[in-house]
């Protein structure tokens, strides 16, 4: 080995593999890097006020980092909603929400307001219209056309302010 390699300060060498694992994990963004790197880091923290042997380094790296993905992982994941199912975004989102009809809508096109926004739209079932102002529920989104129907009686739009009493 080098004299420069041994003679240098082993923590130092255990905080640049935090920072390589903090990169990697930039990468990948499921956690698994950021628990090595803390790993890292508490073998960092145990050279540089222990100084205890390269072995015994590797040795507090793994159980640390071990400990960090079967205990902390699982929590933070469930923290940040990464596992299992997110809300619906997008297009999806704006499934089963009200919209208010601005022009009237047919089945063939129309115009309603969904969640601040103009959408064309038209009816799911031929032959039904509804007028400006009628509350419509969306059932799902055709490219850029919502496809509604009526909405429900308890529905209330999404761009309605609260009444003020």
């Amino acid at each position: 080995m080098p004299d420069w390699l041994r003679d240098s300060p082993q923590w130092l060498w255990w905080i640049g593999a935090a920072l390589a694992f903090g990169i990697v994990e930039m990468t990948t963004l499921d956690l698994l890097f950021l628990m090595l790197a803390l790993g890292a880091l508490v073998a960092a923290v145990v050279a540089g006020a222990t100084g205890v042997g390269l072995i015994w380094q590797v040795l507090i790296f793994a159980v640390a980092s071990g400990l960090f993905v079967f205990a902390l992982r699982p929590v933070a994941l469930r923290h940040l909603r990464l596992e299992g199912k997110g809300g619906k975004i997008l297009m999806e989102g704006n499934i089963g929400q009200t919209a208010t009809v601005l022009e009237p809508v047919s089945d063939r096109d129309g115009l309603v307001k969904l969640r601040g926004e103009n959408w064309t739209a038209r009816a799911e079932l031929e032959g039904q219209t509804f007028a400006a102002g009628d509350l419509v529920t969306v059932v799902r989104i055709d490219g850029a056309t919502a496809v509604v129907t009526a909405a429900t009686p308890e529905d209330k739009p999404f761009d309605l302010e609260p009444p003020r009493d």
